[in-house]
């Protein structure tokens, strides 16, 4: 094989809109307008900060920083009022004519209607007659435009998110930009007014506001409103501080409380003070939750476009530790952000300074992703989803570990302690931030394994005092964590953390072999009591389990190699290899695999903590089953193999049958006449793929999920198919996802499962890795993607770039590029195509191109 090898320094340039105050023009993925504006509610903050949500009509609404979920929570008095945080502008020509309109877009018919007229925040205030939201997270712009104002409006708003560095993706704060360009011929006399309510201590679910305070600060040439408070408990978990700065220059001026709400009174006061010249004088109020207002004046030329940047920042230290499914306990867990702030004002003054730069870098992580050869639908599901992350859904505690529910219920998390058969679905976080994937590794083996090698698959907090509480395994989710650790070893090379965690590691993947066990007569297969993420126990071998045991046995041989213990991995192979080919030959049926349901007969027979008995009380005859339906995840350890760089785990040709006999068996191009009997993701004419089919017979009483459609599952089999080369269908199945959250009917920032943002929706990058055929070694230093000709993307946890493949059939020209840290090489694949290898190796660091053919 001969090889030509070039190393060169390349700038990356793109085409740059700077506006008067220097701001980037933003890239966009997607556009909605109209009717499909109506559920568009796009997540700003930090991982494990936070959020709020900028609405397709360009409001913020769901202000969730208090340390716990709350949709719909706006802040603001209830009832008829409906006063919550807006933003609004004040427009004056030459010839002295004044408008003032609530900075959104007009409102949707569906919220004209309520038991006192509309229930949508601040709905009598005048509004642009037309609206557009454009994305590419976790950038949101809103173009704002009247036929009766000499303006157009874009409102912008996003938080740094930078591959590799979750502490600067982990900022509690969100970037607010308002450009406004005048469209007269004449100078116009512009005021842009924010305005937010102190609601430290109420978070939308609990807690009380008690002598909050605004105060003005101008300080260091940073000018707005600190939020306090002197009446809120200092140790509760809704308090905190919270800040809202003008980063431009103009004429400020602001209040720190309006008059008292009784009526109408507050915002018509406020509304003819802004109305008659654009500037507010301040109010005297003794309320527990005054409103606050920050206004920036300034004129704008015919034609020019000027912007109004706000930096709105939070600081909740003391989130509280989870107790059960839905509650928290009186324990403070801490976040880590509050590590590096000491108060919302903080947050300003210290990255202030670095907006620029955490702007860029975050402009050139999505510029290069989007200028990647990779179907738009498949880069919508990987980084719409990514948003997930960034919400109540995930958190870091005061050590740095991250945690997260399985989704969020409107004001509490939804099944708690990082649950190990959810998370084991998603495969952002290790791609992404492999530092954050690292912690999860340690929070599983560390804190909720105990000494027999029973891995709780809810971990508790404190982790040392609560981490083993659950004392429930799940088979599937147990498996799963010890390919994730061999994953998280590979990608960053990280020996220290396998040699900490390789006794836990290995007790864990011997727990399958205790009596009463998954695999207590060891030959491969799991035969036992295997509670997994259907939340029941399936009893006997099936595919779900088999696989992923398969997938933990051949993770364990290679982990055990490289440690020098050369007979637990001669045991894992044994049992991989018998485990294998007997899965192919008793459970493949042709075309796809199915469950032999064993019963065990009597509880005796189960080993303590492998059952939640959340399954029928007759074990002789147990509900509950998949028998011999079509599972749409049957692969799953397949597919978490395939991601880690394992390889098939079962005969090729069966996991391709298999996925076209999910294709044919629970694919359905309408919902129309199916029989739904759990929750309903997916109604009507939408096309969906079921969680399991039924050809022929089937279970009086099937797994209870078997009639739903699930995104995160859909994913899953997706992934499968990519790899399967079943191209077109994978991608036919991404679009029938995403055509469902298009706007109108849901969210499309928010693929709901048990819970909203679930986690397991977050699967849906690994689509992008399956599609591409990216994988990366940080032990072998090889990096390989499949020889399709394009530019694609890569990230792998720790440094991100961009691969260029060009050539034809007996030869490709390839161009590596590393967009941030140090990467090492010393071998290169095309899949199927050839590798090379680098005789003295090869490191290319940020800005750098290596360039090389392959024959």
């Amino acid at each position: 094989m001969n090889t030509k090898i070039k190393m060169s320094m390349t700038l990356v340039v793109f085409t740059i809109s700077i506006f008067a105050l220097g701001q980037h023009e933003w890239p966009i993925l997607k556009k909605y307008e109209q009717e499909y504006l109506k559920e568009v509610k796009m997540p700003v903050g930090g991982i494990g900060t936070g959020t709020i949500s900028l609405t397709g009509l360009g409001g913020f609404q769901d202000w969730e920083i208090m340390n716990r979920p709350a949709k719909g929570f706006n802040p603001g008095p209830e009832g008829r009022l409906k006063r919550s945080p807006f933003f609004s502008i004040y427009v004056e020509d030459q010839k002295g004519n004044k408008t003032v309109k609530l900075l959104e877009g007009p409102l949707q018919p569906e919220s004209f209607e309520g038991q006192e007229g509309s229930t949508y925040p601040n709905h009598g205030l005048p509004r642009f007659s037309s609206v557009s939201f454009a994305t590419a997270y976790p950038f949101g712009q809103v173009f704002l435009k009247d036929n009766n104002l000499p303006v157009k409006v874009t409102v912008g708003a996003y938080n740094p998110l930078i591959p590799g560095n979750p502490k600067d993706s982990g900022i509690p704060m969100a970037i607010i930009t308002y450009e406004v360009k005048n469209t007269s011929s004449e100078a116009l006399n512009i005021s842009v007014n924010g305005n937010l309510e102190n609601f430290i201590g109420y978070d939308g679910f609990k807690g009380k506001s008690q002598k909050n305070r605004n105060e003005y600060r101008d300080q260091d040439d940073v000018k707005g409103i600190y939020f306090t408070s002197d009446g809120v408990d200092k140790n509760i978990q809704q308090w905190g501080t919270m800040a809202l700065v003008s980063l431009t220059e103009g004429e400020i001026s602001h209040r720190t409380s309006w008059i008292p709400a009784f009526w109408g009174n507050s915002i018509l006061d406020f509304w003819d003070d802004f109305s008659a010249d654009g500037i507010l004088d301040n109010r005297e109020n003794s309320e527990d939750t005054p409103l606050a207002s920050l206004v920036v004046k300034k004129t704008i030329e015919p034609g020019d476009t000027q912007t109004f940047k706000f930096l709105l920042t939070w600081h909740f230290p003391n989130r509280k530790a989870w107790g059960s499914f839905t509650d928290e306990i009186d324990i403070t867990v801490g976040n880590y952000y509050a590590n590096h702030y000491q108060d919302a004002w903080d947050v300003v003054k210290k990255e202030l300074p670095r907006l620029d730069q955490l702007e860029d870098q975050t402009l050139e992580f999505v510029r290069t992703f989007l200028s990647s050869d990779i179907p738009d639908i498949v880069k919508e599901a990987s980084l719409f989803n990514l948003s997930n992350l960034r919400t109540q859904l995930a958190f870091r505690i005061k050590s740095g570990h991250l945690l997260g529910y399985e989704g969020n219920f409107r004001h509490t998390g939804s099944g708690y302690g990082s649950c190990t058969h959810v998370w084991n679905y998603e495969h952002t976080i290790p791609f992404l931030f492999g530092e954050l994937a690292k912690t999860m590794r340690y929070v599983e083996f560390n804190y909720a394994t105990n000494e027999e090698g029973l891995m709780s698959f809810r971990v508790g907090l404190p982790l040392e005092e609560n981490g083993q509480a659950w004392k429930i395994a799940a088979a599937d989710g147990q498996m799963g964590t010890i390919i994730k650790v061999y994953r998280e070893w590979q990608l960053s090379g990280d020996d220290e953390m396998l040699r900490k965690l390789w006794p836990k590691i290995k007790q864990a993947l011997s727990f399958a072999w205790i009596t009463g066990g998954w695999d207590a007569d060891q030959d491969g297969v799991m035969e036992g009591s295997q509670h997994n993420t259907m939340d029941v126990e399936y009893f006997g071998p099936n595919p779900q389990m088999g696989f992923m045991y398969l997938g933990a046995l051949k993770a364990g041989e290679q982990m055990a190699l490289f440690l020098g213990e050369k007979k637990f991995a001669k045991k894992c192979v044994t049992l991989y290899q018998n485990g294998s080919k007997w899965l192919d030959e008793n459970l493949f049926n042709g075309e796809y695999y199915e469950q032999d349901v064993r019963p065990p007969m009597t509880i005796d027979n189960i080993a303590p903590g492998l059952r939640w008995g959340s399954g029928s009380s007759d074990l002789s005859s147990p509900d509950y089953q998949l028998g011999k339906g079509v599972l749409i995840d049957q692969l799953i350890g397949n597919v978490l193999a395939h991601t880690s760089g394992l390889g098939y785990l079962g005969d090729k040709e069966n996991s391709r049958k298999t996925h076209e006999a999910i294709l044919k068996y629970n694919y359905r191009e309408n919902l129309v006449n199916h029989a739904n009997f759990m929750r309903s993701y997916a109604l009507g004419d939408e096309a969906g793929i079921l969680m399991a089919g039924y050809p022929g017979e089937r279970p009086q009483k099937p797994f209870p999920y078997f009639s739903e459609v699930m995104t995160g599952f859909e994913y899953t089999a997706i992934i499968g198919m990519l790899y399967d080369g079943l191209i077109d269908e994978g991608l036919r199945s991404i679009e029938n996802i995403r055509d469902r959250y298009d706007g109108l009917k849901r969210n499309p920032f928010n693929e709901a499962e048990y819970g909203n943002h679930y986690a397991r929706a977050m699967a849906a990058w690994g689509t992008l890795i399956a599609y591409t055929g990216f994988q990366y070694s940080a032990k072998s230093k090889s990096m390989s993607f499949n020889p399709r000709n394009g530019k694609y993307f890569w990230s792998n946890g720790y440094q991100y770039g961009s691969v260029e493949i060009l050539g034809d059939n007996s030869k490709k020209s390839v161009k590596l590029s590393v967009n941030n840290g140090r990467l090492a090489l010393s071998s290169f694949e095309l899949n199927s195509f050839g590798k090379i290898r680098f005789k003295k190796g090869k490191e290319i660091t940020k800005g750098e191109t290596l360039e090389f053919e392959v024959y």
